[in-house]
C-alpha cells in the first residue's frame, strides 16, 4: 500500500538539542526529513528529480556502457583480463535478455497517480508534460520487456493487495505480444503533442523522441509478424503470448514508416556532416560531440556521473592506469562488412587467387578506400588516435626455404634490423590487456587523455536514439510495404556518414539493409534483436567453428624484412583464429524469448511459460 509520504534520502541534521515536548510541541512537528506528497506533487524541481531516476533507470540489453555486453554481439571478443567469466566461450543460456521489472512500473504507475491526485497547483501545461515523460518511460520499459520476453501483463494502475488471504486479484496473465506493442503505439499517439516544454531537448522525452520509439518499435513488430510466420515451425503459444499473425505485419510497418518520415522531416535534427573534415571523423565525432543535431535522445553523462568506457577500451599504448584497456577486439567479420567505396564487398584482399600474400606499401594499403564508417568505429593498423600513430604490428616476415616464415616478440619489441618487431599495441594472440584481433573499438573512446583515468573517467553521452538509425527504419519498412524510395534513405546515410557517392544503391535488398544497419549501428545494442525479429540469429550464431561470423577471427599485420626484394619494408597480412576465443557462438531457439523466472511463475500461476523452456 501507498504510504503517506514519499520518503527520500536526504536527512537533515539535528542542528538543535532536544527540548521539552511539552514546551513546544516537539511530537506535534511535521517530520523534517520528509517530504509529504502535496509539496512533491506540486513542486515542478521535485518531479523532475523523480523524472531523473526513471531516465537512468532505463534498460539496455546489460547496461549502457557495459563493456562486456558489446563483446557478445558477435562483432568483438574479450582481450581483457584473463577470462573466467566465459566471455569468449559464450552459451546464449535459457534466461539470456531476461528482463522483468515490474517494480519500475509500479513506481511509474504510482507516481501517474500520485499526480493526477495531488497536483492541484502544477498549470495544465505541466501535468500533460510530466504525465508524457512517465508514460513515455512505461511505454519504452515495456517495449524492452516485450522484444526479450513476448507479451507480459500489462500493468497500467497500482496493485494493491486487500489484505484477503486471496491473492488472485494481483494475478494478471500475459498480454498477447501484439498488444504489448499495440499499448506502446496507442501511447504514443496519446502523448506525442503533450511534450510542450521539452522541445528540442535531447535528454529529455519530447515528440520526436516518442515518434523514434514508435519508429524502432512497429518495426519491430511488423519483422516478427513476418519473419515469425516463414519459419518452418513458428515459434508461438496458443494465446498469443508469443508470436504474432502475418496478417498484422504490413499495419506495423506503415506506423513505423510514418514515425520515421516525420522525425526525418523534422528540421531540429539532420545527419551529422561538418564540411570540409573526413567523413571517418564525422562519424566519430557524432558520438561525441553533444551539440550533435542527429542526436535525438541521449543518456547523459557529466562531472559526478561519469563511466568507464574509454578506461576499459582505449588502446594499450595509450592507457594510463597500469589496469584495463584493451577489453573490446573488434572481429575481421565486422570489418570486413564495411565495403568499398566503388561498391564492391568489403572483403579484404590479403591474398591472391593463387593464395599468394599480397604486399603493401602502407600497413593501411588493405583498408584504403573503404566505407568511412570503419574509421569511425574500428582503429585498425596504420590509424591515429589523439592526434599520434596507433603502432599495430604483430611482427615481422622473413623469407626463409622458399616462402615467409612469421616472427613476434613481446610488446614495443625491436628487430634485428633495428625495426619495429612487435608494436606497441600488438596484437598478441593469448595475451590480455592488448588486441587479440588485430583491432580496437573507437567507437564511444573518448580521445581525451583524462577521460581514461581513475577516478574522473569520461562523460561522453550514450544516444538512446539517433537519426542515423531513423532512416535505416524507413528504408526497411519502405522496403517491406514494397515503396521505391526505401533505397533513397539508405543512400542517404551512405552518402553522408559513409562517403559513398549519391545514389550508391541502385537495387535494394533485405542482405544490403541488414548489413547496413550492421556497419551503423555497431556496439549501439541493436544486432542482438535485429538478429532474433529478423528470425536468423539461429543462423548467424549456428555453433559451428566453420562459420567466419560464429567466430571471431582476427587479421595480423606483418612487416616483410626482405633485403635487397622489392617487397622489403611493405606488409603482409594473416588471418587468425585467436586462441582466446574458445568456442563458436551458438543460438538455440529457445534464446528466441528468454525464459521467465520461476519465481515469477510460482507467484502467479497465470504466467504462461516461453516456448522451449
Amino acid at each position: 500500500m501507498k504510504s503517506k509520504y514519499i520518503i527520500f534520502a536526504l536527512l537533515l541534521a539535528v542542528a538543535t538539542s532536544f527540548v521539552s515536548c511539552d514546551e513546544d510541541g516537539w511530537l506535534q512537528r511535521d517530520p523534517k526529513d520528509r517530504i509529504t506528497d502535496e509539496q512533491l506533487w506540486n513542486d515542478p524541481n521535485m518531479i523532475l528529480g523523480l523524472l531523473a531516476n526513471y531516465y537512468d533507470r532505463m534498460p539496455q540489453l546489460a547496461g549502457v556502457f557495459n563493456t562486456g555486453t558489446n563483446t557478445e554481439f558477435d562483432d568483438a571478443m574479450w582481450s581483457g583480463h584473463v577470462d573466467q567469466n566465459g566471455h569468449n566461450d559464450l552459451n546464449y543460456a535459457d534466461d539470456y535478455g531476461r528482463y522483468w521489472d515490474y517494480g519500475y512500473i509500479r513506481d511509474i504507475n504510482l507516481s501517474l497517480e500520485n499526480m493526477e491526485k495531488f497536483s492541484v497547483k502544477l498549470n495544465e501545461t505541466q501535468k500533460k508534460q510530466f504525465n508524457a515523460e512517465f508514460r513515455f518511460i512505461r511505454a519504452y520499459v515495456y517495449f524492452e520487456l516485450v522484444k526479450r520476453m513476448g507479451g507480459v501483463p500489462l500493468i497500467t494502475t497500482q496493485l494493491i493487495y486487500d489484505g484477503s488471504g486471496d491473492p488472485s486479484s494481483l494475478q494478471n496473465p500475459r498480454a498477447k505480444e501484439s498488444e504489448v506493442y499495440d499499448f506502446i503505439y496507442s501511447e504514443i499517439q496519446d502523448i506525442k503533442d503533450n511534450f510542450t516544454q521539452t522541445e528540442g531537448s535531447r535528454t529529455r522525452a519530447n515528440k520526436i523522441t516518442a515518434l523514434a520509439l514508435q519508429s524502432r518499435a512497429m518495426l519491430y513488430a511488423g519483422s516478427i509478424a513476418k519473419y515469425n510466420s516463414q519459419m518452418s515451425a513458428p515459434i508461438s503459444t496458443a494465446g498469443g503470448e508469443v508470436g504474432i499473425p502475418a496478417s498484422m505485419a504490413v499495419g506495423y510497418y506503415e506506423k513505423s514508416l510514418e514515425a520515421s518520415k516525420a522525425i526525418i522531416a523534422n528540421e531540429n535534427y539532420e545527419l551529422y556532416d561538418i564540411a570540409g573534415s573526413p567523413k571517418g571523423e564525422n562519424f566519430y565525432k557524432l558520438f561525441m560531440d553533444k551539440s550533435c543535431k542527429e542526436v535525438i535522445f541521449a543518456k547523459d553523462f557529466m562531472t559526478g556521473k561519469v563511466h568507464g568506457f574509454t578506461y576499459d577500451n582505449v588502446v594499450r599504448s595509450f592507457r594510463v592506469d597500469i589496469e584495463g584497456s584493451s577489453i573490446l577486439s573488434p572481429s575481421l567479420s565486422l570489418v570486413e562488412s564495411y565495403d568499398y567505396l566503388d561498391g564492391s564487398k568489403g572483403t579484404l584482399r590479403d591474398k591472391d587467387a593463387e593464395g599468394n600474400y599480397i604486399a603493401y606499401d602502407k600497413i593501411d594499403g588493405i583498408f584504403a578506400n573503404k566505407d568511412a564508417r570503419l574509421y569511425g568505429t574500428v582503429i585498425y593498423p596504420g590509424s591515429a588516435f589523439r592526434s599520434s600513430p596507433v603502432q599495430i604490428q604483430a611482427g615481422v616476415a622473413t623469407w626463409e626455404d622458399g616462402g615467409y616464415k612469421l616472427k613476434v616478440g613481446d610488446l614495443a619489441s625491436v628487430y634485428s634490423d633495428g625495426e619495429t618487431l612487435t608494436g606497441a599495441d600488438g596484437p598478441r594472440d593469448n595475451d590480455q590487456y592488448v588486441s587479440n584481433t588485430g583491432f580496437y573499438i573507437r567507437k564511444y573512446v573518448s580521445e581525451n587523455p583524462q577521460d581514461g583515468v581513475r577516478p574522473s573517467l569520461a562523460s561522453n553521452w550514450y544516444p538512446w536514439f539517433r537519426l542515423g538509425e531513423i532512416y535505416l527504419n524507413a528504408a526497411e519498412a519502405a522496403f517491406e510495404l514494397e515503396k521505391p524510395e526505401a533505397k533513397d534513405y539508405i543512400n542517404k546515410v551512405r552518402e553522408v556518414h559513409g562517403g559513398f557517392p549519391a545514389n550508391s544503391i541502385q537495387t535494394l535488398t533485405n542482405d544490403i539493409i541488414r548489413n547496413e544497419r550492421r556497419v551503423e549501428l555497431a556496439f549501439e545494442d541493436h544486432r542482438y534483436f535485429d538478429l532474433k525479429r529478423w528470425r536468423i540469429a539461429d543462423k548467424v550464431w549456428d555453433g559451428l567453428d566453420s562459420n567466419p561470423v560464429a567466430v571471431v577471427h582476427g587479421l595480423y599485420p606483418y612487416r616483410i624484412s626482405r633485403p635487397g626484394h622489392p617487397d622489403n619494408g611493405k606488409f603482409i597480412y594473416e588471418r587468425v583464429r585467436p586462441t582466446r576465443f574458445k568456442k563458436a557462438r551458438f543460438f538455440r531457439m529457445a534464446n528466441y524469448y528468454s525464459s521467465i523466472d520461476q519465481a515469477v511463475i510460482n507467484n502467479n500461476p497465470k504466467i504462461v511459460k516461453n516456448p522451449f523452456h
